[in-house]
């Protein structure tokens, strides 16, 4: 599929939610609109796509006609649909129907499920997995002699949950061409036995790609499979917009618009989509004329995705001093960065409107961003480029007021503080946990955040992710207060940061994010109120209905 086509193609869409001028009124309801010129309301009177009106019971019959949808909220919490700024969309839904190994909390869990998931499946290449070494009783890493006896045959490449790093077997190591005498690339491990030289199957960040490159594709049927699955997500947990982080190539990338089209042409898409292209095809949208925020209301593009280091968990995000656990590394930094390419492609694509997220989630990695950033700041003309840092997950502590003097959106997602909380300070230490997930300090110096799940690296449910922001509860219950509880934040701020503030990252703030009239009508119903709760309930309440373009896509009743 050429890319131009697929480009080209969104300017011709036009969905049939655009074409529905119905009318539905959501009636004697607590409605928090993210609207600070009208916080509150009773009532939403949606027409078609959009909101029609907002405001009290009484008022709204005014727009009521014979023909108007009635919906009593009973006194239900209804918020803006949210927004989640950082997801694998697509790649989640091949886990949701695929192989899930994050359940396993033993060497034998992992390896029971393994053999169970893959015993009619001999001779094909098994992918996925999701597994978590931290949760077992054993943290060493897993090594391909604990699955080779019973995979010999079958080529095993197994993410662990951060996506940073995977587990190969023999076979798969040995249809890739990697023995003890393969060199690491550059920006990537082939994790060696220190005794033998031998690769024990681990594989971090662009070493992956040694196997990765070689895994046959999945079928269009099989993403619109994924699609479904993850939307079906999606729905129950009312959220109504992406920002989808899955392409790692351009192929990769046209296969899956390719899906999002097709089921918006039959009407199927119930997630509106923002895209991002790797960062190395950005002359593609230009030969193209596109800019930032292209597209329609289901469907964007104009943004772009790169990569400044790994992950904690896989110790491979890019540090200022040493890992404590590991004197040896300070984390890896990606190859675009050490090659210079990063910052030429940045600079050309930021000057041509193409909007630029970059991956950074240790504190050097940060900083070396915002360094890029300055650079096109002083030599590119102005414009609201609101650049992305994806993660923002360790920061220099001088860095916070750098984000705010340049605008740049702190891209984060909460949940992830639920386990990684667990075991950071062995990898780091304790001073710099005073800077892991600085929400409090992001808002207070002005910075725009906005909040997302990384799913599937975590659950799509946006409530786990407002329950961490307010409460900083990590899962091992040895901080009821709070790991760090300085960087909590209000449950106001928190939704803010899953609703107008996603919008505003994608340049939609005109759009939607807020229950006002003329926005989309893309609104959800909780089963218990959340502003008022006890925070620590958060994370168990549940959607009772997602509303998109106006349309009821999910009710629980």
């Amino acid at each position: 599929m050429k890319l131009f086509t697929l480009l080209f193609s969104l300017i011709l869409l036009s969905g049939t939610l655009n074409a529905q001028f119905s009318k539905t009124a959501f009636m004697n309801g607590k409605i928090y609109t993210v609207n600070e010129k009208q916080p509150f309301a009773q009532s939403v009177v949606t027409e078609g796509n959009n909101i029609l009106f907002v405001g009290s019971d009484k008022n709204a019959k005014k727009y009521i006609s014979s023909d108007t949808k009635i919906v009593d909220l009973k006194g239900r919490l209804m918020l803006p649909g949210f927004i989640d700024s950082h997801t694998h969309f697509i790649s989640g839904g091949f886990y949701l129907i695929g192989l899930d190994l994050n359940p396993a909390k033993s060497r034998a869990e992992f390896i029971k499920i393994l053999k169970d998931y893959i015993k009619d499946k001999k001779g094909k290449w098994i992918t996925g997995g999701n597994w978590d070494h931290e949760n077992w009783e054993v943290k060493d890493l897993p090594t391909k002699e604990m699955i080779d006896p019973f995979t010999t045959s079958t080529p095993i490449f197994i993410d662990r949950y951060d996506g940073h790093m995977a587990l190969a077997n023999s076979y798969a190591l040995e249809l890739a061409g990697i023995t003890k005498d393969t060199p690491s690339p550059e920006g990537g491990l082939i994790v060696k036995d220190p005794k033998t030289g031998e690769p024990t199957g681990i594989l971090k960040d662009n070493a992956m790609n040694l196997i990765g490159n070689i895994i046959p594709e999945h079928s269009d049927e099989d993403y619109v499979k994924a699609a479904t699955a993850a939307m079906n997500e999606a729905k129950r947990f009312g959220v109504t917009s992406i920002e989808d982080m899955s392409y790692t190539t351009l192929e990769n990338f046209n296969r899956q618009l390719n899906t999002y089209e097709n089921l918006e042409k039959k009407d199927k898409l119930t997630v509106r989509v923002s895209t991002r292209m790797p960062i190395y095809t950005y002359q593609d949208l230009i030969k193209a004329g596109i800019q930032y925020n292209f597209g329609d209301d289901l469907i964007q593009l104009g943004s772009l995705k790169a990569y400044a280091d790994g992950s904690l968990g896989s110790s491979t995000a890019w540090f200022f001093d040493h890992y404590v656990q590991d004197t040896t590394t300070f984390g890896l930094p990606n190859d675009i960065f050490q090659n210079g390419n990063f910052e030429k492609w940045a600079l050309d694509a930021d000057k041509n409107k193409l909007q630029i997220c970059v991956h950074a989630i240790g504190d050097r990695a940060v900083s070396a961003t915002l360094d890029v950033v300055e650079k096109i700041e002083r030599e590119n003309p102005a414009w609201d480029r609101r650049f992305h840092i994806e993660h923002s997950q360790h920061l220099h502590p001088g860095d916070i007021q750098r984000f705010a003097k340049l605008g740049v959106i702190a891209s984060v997602q909460p949940t992830h503080l639920m386990e990684d909380g667990n075991w950071a300070e062995k990898r780091i230490g304790k001073e710099r946990l005073k800077y892991m997930h600085p929400y409090n300090s992001f808002l207070k110096a002005g910075v725009k955040v906005a909040f997302g799940t990384d799913f599937p690296v975590v659950t799509l449910n946006p409530l786990v992710g407002l329950y961490m922001a307010v409460t900083r509860r990590t899962s091992d219950g040895k901080n009821p207060k709070g790991l760090e509880p300085q960087e909590r934040i209000s449950i106001e701020d928190a939704i803010k940061c899953y609703t107008i503030n996603g919008a505003y990252a994608e340049f939609q703030e005109n759009k939607k994010g807020s229950i006002e009239p003329g926005k989309l009508a893309d609104l959800i119903v909780l089963n218990q109120d959340i502003l008022t709760i006890d925070p620590v309930k958060i994370k168990d309440v549940k959607i009772g209905m997602t509303v998109l373009g106006g349309k009821i896509i999910y009710n629980a009743e």
